[in-house]
C-alpha cells in the first residue's frame, strides 16, 4: 500500500517536515513492514514552470512534418525573469519549437526551461532544430512521467487551472508529493486505506485519531424506500455464510462528462499506484483509497431494471471491464438487473453497464462481501483487482454507507452532478463480536506484567469496547478488524501496540537428553566430510521423467511398465510429473546446466529423499475436511504413503583443481565416485564391499556395485555410460555415484573403540600376483588380509599391469602388506612366514601366481 503524505496529513498529525522515510520509521513500530519510497521529484529537477502561449507560427518542412514556432511567456506580464541559466530569456519569453498541435495562442501549459532534467535523464538545453534555437520545451504527461501515454501537451486550462506564468507547474500537478509504501500482511486488510494507515500512525505516536468516515456516516441519509430497487438473495452460501450483508446504493445524474479529474486527485492516485482514467472512475478509486471501501460506478441508463445479488445460473456468462467473456460458475456472486449479469460481485464490473465518456447518471454500489466468496471467484477467473484484494482481506461493513457519500460529494463538487433524494440501503446489520479475555492471560502468554490499565487501554485505543467483569474482560471488537476472533489476536495486539521491544528476550534452556538423533547425526557428519573434500552441496529438483529415473534407479534396462514410480496428482509439466527414486536424474541436469553457463571443473553432491511406491499407494480416499479421521482411516493413509529412503548421490566432471603454478590437475575419473562412496562409509564407520558391477546407465567396465559387510546392495559408483552422456549433453567422462543413505547409517553400529598404539616399527612386504584379468582387485587384497593373519596392519594395491608376457587374460596386481606387533619389532622372517600364508590363500582362493 502506498500512501502519499499531503493525503495522510489530512488525517494524521505529521510533523511538518516529516519524510517518507520517517513515516515507515514510525509505522514499523505498529509491526507494518517497510517496502519503499515514491519520489516524483527523484527524477525531475531544474525549473519547470507554467507558460503562456502567445503565438505559434506552424511551418512544413522538407520531411513533410509540420512544427509550431511558439513565443511563450514564463513569468508574469511587467515582472522581471528571476531565474538565470544559458538560454532562458531576461525577457521572460522562450522560443520555443513544439510538435504537438492540441493547443491555442492564450492556452496555459507546463514549460520545460534549459537546466532542467526529466525522467530517463532528459536534459533540457538550447538546441538549433527546424530552423530556430528551441530554448526549453512545452511537454507533455509521458514526458513528465505522469502518464504512460502520449495525447499531447498539457493544457492547463483543460485540468480547470488558470495559474499565473512563471508558477511552479511541479507543485501545482502535485509532483512534490511523496509516498511511503508498506506490505500490508493478509490478516490486515484494514491498512489498505489511508484511514487505516492514518489510525495505525496515531496508534505509533500516541495521538487521538479522528475517523474520517465518521462526520461522512452522519451526513449520509438512512434507507428512506425510494433508492434504487436491490434485491439480496442467495441460494447457495458458502459455509451458511451469505455472499452479501449489506447493499447501499445511491444515485447522482447530470453529471458533466467534459470535466476533467482535479490535478492533486490525479496526483494522489498516480502516487499511490492507480492510473488516472476518468473523472467518475478517479472518484471511486480515490473513495476506495481513501476508506477502504471498493466502490462500483454503473451508466445508470445502461441498466435494466432492479438489481439482484445473486448466485450464478449454470452457462451464464459475462463479459467484463477487461473485454473478455467468462463463463460463471454456480458458486460466483455476480450483480444482475433484470436482462443479465451485469457485474461479477467484489471482483469487477460488466462491459455492459460500464461509465463511458458519454455517462451522465450514474449509480453508486457500496457494498460488504464475504471474504471466501470473493476469493474463490478471483482464484477461479484468474483475475485480481484492487477491489477483491480488500474484500477477501475484509472490508469494514460499517463503512458503506459513509463511503456512498464522500463519493456522492465529489461527484457534486468536481462534475457538477445532482444526487437523487432517493437511498437505497439493505442487507443485515453486523453485531461486534465478542471476545472473553481473562485478566491474566495477556500477561501469562506475552510474558510482559502488563497493569490492569493498560490493557483496557490499549484495546480502547485500537477500537475495541471494553467492560470488565470479575476476573476476565468482556471486549466488543471493532468492525473494521475482522482478523480479531479470539484471545490470542487481543494479547498479540495488546503486545504490538504497547512495544514488541518490551518483551523480555530470554532463551529457554534446552531439556536434558535432546539432540540430534544418531541417524541425524550420521547425516551430518557425512555431509560435512563432502563439503570438507571439496564437494558443492546442490538442492534438485524431485520432480522426474519416468524414462530418466529408470535408467538410473535398476540395474538393467526393463520390460515396458515393470518398474513403478510414484505419479504426481498434479505435475509442474508432463515431462516430469513423477517423484524420484533416484538422485541421478536431477544432480546430472544441476551438473548439465552448470556446465551449458561455462563451470568447467565440478564436484556435486546432494543428500535428500527418494519415493518408492508400495503396493497399497494411494488406495484410500482422503477423507473430508472439517473433521479428524478415525485412527484406522489414518493408518490406512500412512499405508497408502510411499517408502522414502533417504539418499546420497555425488558426480563429478571436468579436473580436481584449478591449473596453477606447480599444479597439475587431474581428469576426475572413476576412481573419485568410489573414493566419495568410501568417504561416506569411512565417516560413518561401516565396512563397505566393492565388486564389479553392471549397471546400464554405467561404463560396462567402469562400474562398481557397492555392498554392505553381508552383501546387500547399497549403491553404484563408475564413469556413465557414454551413450547416456552423449544423450543428455553431459561431459564425456561424467563419473557418478549414489548410495542408500537410509541403508548405510543402518549398518552403524556400537562407537568404534580405538585399541592401544604400538610403539613397534611396522615391517613391509611387497607381493606381485598374476591373476585372471577380470578379478577385482578388492577381492584379492580381501583375500590376501584373510590369509596374513592378525599382524597385518593394513593392505594396498599400489600397481596394475597387463602385457603379452603375462597373457592377455592375466593381469599382475602389486599389493603392499604392513605388518606389525603390539609387543616387539618383527623380523622380516616373520613378516615373509605371514606373507606366504597370504600368497598360498591367493593360490588356492584364484589361482594366483607370484610373478618372479
Amino acid at each position: 500500500m502506498r500512501i502519499p503524505l499531503s493525503w495522510l496529513r489530512e488525517h494524521a498529525p505529521l510533523p511538518e517536515g516529516a519524510t517518507a522515510e520517517y513515516v515507515l520509521e514510525t509505522l514499523v513500530r505498529v509491526g507494518f513492514e517497510e517496502e519503499a519510497v515514491h519520489r516524483p521529484l527523484d527524477h525531475i529537477t531544474g525549473p519547470v514552470v507554467v507558460g503562456q502561449v502567445l503565438s505559434m507560427e506552424p511551418e512544413t518542412h522538407s520531411n513533410g512534418k509540420t512544427v509550431n514556432w511558439c513565443q511563450v511567456r514564463v513569468v508574469p506580464e511587467g515582472r522581471e525573469q528571476t531565474l538565470e541559466g544559458k538560454g532562458i530569456e531576461a525577457s521572460g519569453i522562450q522560443g520555443i519549437v513544439c510538435g504537438a498541435h492540441n493547443f491555442s495562442v492564450g492556452d496555459k501549459v507546463v514549460v520545460t526551461l534549459p537546466g532542467a532534467v526529466l525522467p530517463g535523464d532528459f536534459r533540457i538545453s538550447p538546441r538549433k532544430t527546424y530552423g530556430h534555437v528551441s530554448a526549453g520545451m512545452i511537454a507533455s504527461a509521458r514526458e513528465l512521467g505522469l502518464s504512460d501515454e502520449h495525447e499531447g501537451i498539457i493544457v492547463l486550462g483543460e485540468l480547470g487551472l488558470d495559474p499565473e506564468p512563471g508558477q511552479d507547474a511541479l507543485e501545482l500537478l502535485g509532483l512534490t508529493d511523496e509516498a511511503a509504501e508498506i506490505n500490508v500482511t493478509p490478516d490486515r486488510g484494514y491498512a489498505f486505506s489511508v484511514r487505516g494507515v492514518a489510525r495505525e500512525y496515531c496508534l505509533a505516536v500516541d495521538a487521538p485519531f479522528a475517523d474520517p468516515a465518521g462526520p461522512l456516516a452522519e451526513r449520509a441519509p438512512a434507507d428512506n424506500g425510494e433508492g434504487y430497487v436491490v434485491d439480496l438473495r442467495d441460494d447457495a452460501p458458502i459455509h451458511d455464510r451469505p455472499g452479501c450483508t449489506r447493499f447501499v446504493a445511491r444515485t447522482v445524474r447530470d453529471l458533466d462528462p467534459t470535466r476533467a479529474t482535479p490535478p492533486w486527485l490525479a496526483a494522489r492516485l498516480r502516487l499511490a499506484g492507480i492510473r488516472s482514467i476518468s473523472l467518475p472512475v478517479d472518484i471511486s478509486n480515490y473513495v476506495m483509497l481513501e476508506l477502504g471501501q471498493p466502490l462500483h460506478f454503473y451508466d445508470a441508463e445502461k441498466i435494466a431494471g432492479p438489481l439482484h445479488v445473486r448466485r450464478a445460473r449454470p452457462g451464464e456468462t459475462l463479459q467484463t471491464l477487461d473485454g473478455k467473456n467468462r463463463e460463471l460458475h454456480p458458486e460466483d456472486l455476480i450483480i444482475a438487473d433484470t436482462d443479465e449479469a451485469i457485474g461479477l460481485a467484489g471482483v469487477m464490473g460488466g462491459a455492459k453497464t460500464e461509465v463511458t465518456g458519454q455517462t451522465r447518471h450514474v449509480l453508486i454500489e457500496a457494498a460488504h462481501f464475504e471474504e471466501v466468496s470473493i476469493a474463490r471467484t478471483r482464484r477461479r477467473h484468474r483475475l485480481p483487482s484492487e477491489a477483491s484484494k480488500r474484500f477477501e482481506r475484509g472490508v469494514d461493513p460499517q463503512v458503506a454507507a459513509a463511503a456512498a457519500q464522500r463519493a456522492v460529494e465529489l461527484l457534486e463538487e468536481l462534475s457538477g452532478a445532482r444526487a437523487e433524494d432517493g437511498v437505497t440501503d439493505v442487507g443485515t446489520a453486523v453485531k461486534p463480536r465478542q471476545i472473553t479475555l481473562p485478566v491474566g492471560y495477556t500477561a501469562a502468554r506475552v510474558g510482559v506484567d502488563y497493569t490492569p490499565e493498560q490493557i483496557p487501554e490499549v484495546l480502547e485505543r485500537i477500537g475495541c469496547t471494553v467492560h470488565r467483569g470479575g476476573d476476565v474482560w468482556q471486549v466488543a471488537v471493532p468492525s473494521w478488524r475482522p482478523d480479531l476472533t479470539a484471545e490470542e489476536d487481543l494479547a498479540e495486539e495488546i503486545a504490538r501496540v504497547v512495544g514488541y521491544e518490551q518483551i523480555p528476550s530470554r532463551l529457554p534452556a534446552a531439556p536434558a537428553g535432546r539432540g540430534w538423533t544418531p541417524e541425524q547425526a550420521g547425516r551430518r557428519r557425512v555431509l560435512d566430510a563432502f563439503a570438507a573434500a571439496g564437494l558443492v552441496e546442490v538442492a534438485a529438483y524431485p520432480f522426474v521423467s519416468a524414462e530418466e529415473d529408470t535408467l538410473y534407479c535398476v540395474p538393467e534396462a526393463p520390460a515396458e511398465g515393470t518398474v513403478e514410480h510414484v505419479r504426481l496428482a498434479n505435475p509442474i509439466s508432463d515431462a516430469q510429473g513423477w517423484l524420484q527414486r533416484s538422485l541421478l536424474p536431477g544432480l546430472t541436469e544441476v551438473l548439465r546446466r552448470n556446465r551449458s553457463r561455462g563451470f568447467r571443473d565440478l564436484a556435486l553432491y546432494q543428500a535428500a529423499t527418494v519415493f518408492l511406491p508400495g503396493q497399497a499407494l494411494g488406495e484410500t480416499p482422503l477423507p473430508a475436511g472439517g473433521t479428524r479421521p478415525d485412527a484406522q482411516v489414518l493408518e490406512q493413509l500412512e499405508a497408502g504413503l510411499p517408502v522414502q529412503p533417504k539418499h546420497l548421490a555425488a558426480v563429478f566432471c571436468g579436473h580436481d583443481a584449478p591449473e596453477g603454478p606447480g599444479i597439475t590437475p587431474r581428469v576426475h575419473d572413476w576412481q573419485d565416485a568410489l573414493d566419495a562412496a568410501r568417504l561416506a562409509a569411512d565417516v560413518l564407520g561401516v565396512a563397505l564391499r566393492v565388486a564389479q558391477g553392471r549397471h546400464q546407465a554405467f561404463h560396462p567396465g567402469r562400474t562398481a556395485r557397492l555392498e554392505d559387510a553381508e552383501g546387500r546392495l547399497l549403491g553404484w559408483a563408475g564413469e556413465l555410460h557414454p551413450q547416456v552422456c552423449r544423450d543428455r549433453d553431459l561431459p564425456e567422462r561424467t563419473c557418478a555415484m549414489e548410495l542408500d543413505l537410509t541403508a548405510l547409517l543402518g549398518g552403524v553400529g556400537a562407537p568404534v573403540q580405538a585399541g592401544p598404539v604400538s610403539p613397534y616399527p611396522p615391517v613391509t612386504q611387497d607381493v606381485a600376483l598374476i591373476v585372471d584379468a577380470d578379478l577385482p582387485a578388492a577381492q584379492l587384497l580381501e583375500t590376501l588380509r584373510e590369509g596374513a593373519g592378525e599382524l597385518l596392519e593394513s593392505a594396498r594395491v599400489f600397481d596394475e599391469y597387463r602385457g603379452e608376457s603375462i597373457g592377455e587374460d592375466r593381469k599382475s596386481v602389486a599389493c603392499a602388506l604392513v605388518f606389525r606387533a603390539p609387543d616387539r619389532t618383527l623380523t622380516n622372517e616373520e613378516a615373509g612366514r605371514e606373507r606366504e600364508a597370504a600368497v598360498a590363500l591367493a593360490e588356492r582362493s584364484h589361482g594366483a601366481v607370484l610373478r618372479g
